[in-house]
């Protein structure tokens, strides 16, 4: 059961500290946004290049982002453990995965709630993490969709069937109150923006939901 806070909800000028404080986390979640595949524009490489000479936990990049298949390779190249693309903006999601590996970094692939999971099945192979959008992707702070959590189990089931170690990630409205929920669907990585940042201590939440998370474990 991995936490991984969103730093979407961090203090943007105080970055060095804002990793510094989610140091007992297992990563720092890092959104990358376009302002063409989603309507918000955030931080690219070479903000992410810096937080990688400063991080005292390894990177999982969340790039929303048009033409992946171009820019993603180079968050992999710049040292990111794990880039996770669109595969709604992905031409060609296996070669991508596959060059994300080849780079060095944990491949993941990210499904909008609007898009099902069966077409992709067949990619699990390729994939190290798999993560379901509990909230349409471009802004924090929004409410969870617990209408996903059968997507979360479908991916879960398909896991099983094929083996293999991907891990299932949900990322958007993740709280005390609804990473149970997410846990027992079966995810095991946990994206929590503002109730980590929100909290009154970032460390603490931390321990607190992956506590939460480990006790509705689905027993894989």
């Amino acid at each position: 059961m991995q936490i991984s806070p969103s730093i979407l909800s961090a203090d943007f000028a105080n970055l060095q500290s804002e990793l510094d404080a989610i140091s007992n986390a297992d990563w720092a979640h890092v959104d990358v946004m376009d302002n063409h595949f989603v309507p918000n524009l955030t931080l690219g490489l070479p903000i992410v290049e810096s937080l990688l000479k400063v991080s005292p936990i390894p990177l999982d990049c969340h790039l929303m982002i048009e033409d992946p298949d171009r820019w993603a390779p180079a968050y992999a190249e710049a040292g990111a453990q794990s880039v996770t693309f669109h595969v709604e903006a992905a031409r060609d999601p296996r070669t991508l995965a596959r060059a994300l590996r080849a780079a060095g970094a944990r491949a993941g692939m990210a499904i909008k709630p609007g898009t099902e999971w069966a077409p992709y099945e067949e990619l699990l192979p390729e994939l190290d993490m798999v993560l379901v959008m509990t909230v349409e992707p471009g802004f924090g702070g929004q409410s969870f969709m617990a209408d996903q959590m059968p997507k979360v189990a479908q991916v879960r089931e398909a896991v099983r069937r094929h083996g293999g170690e991907v891990w299932i990630q949900v990322d958007g409205g993740v709280s005390a109150s609804t990473i149970e929920q997410c846990a027992e669907a079966g995810a095991d990585v946990f994206v929590a923006g503002s109730a980590v940042y929100g909290a009154e201590s970032a460390a603490t939440a931390i321990d607190e939901l992956r506590a939460l998370a480990q006790a509705h474990s689905h027993a894989h």
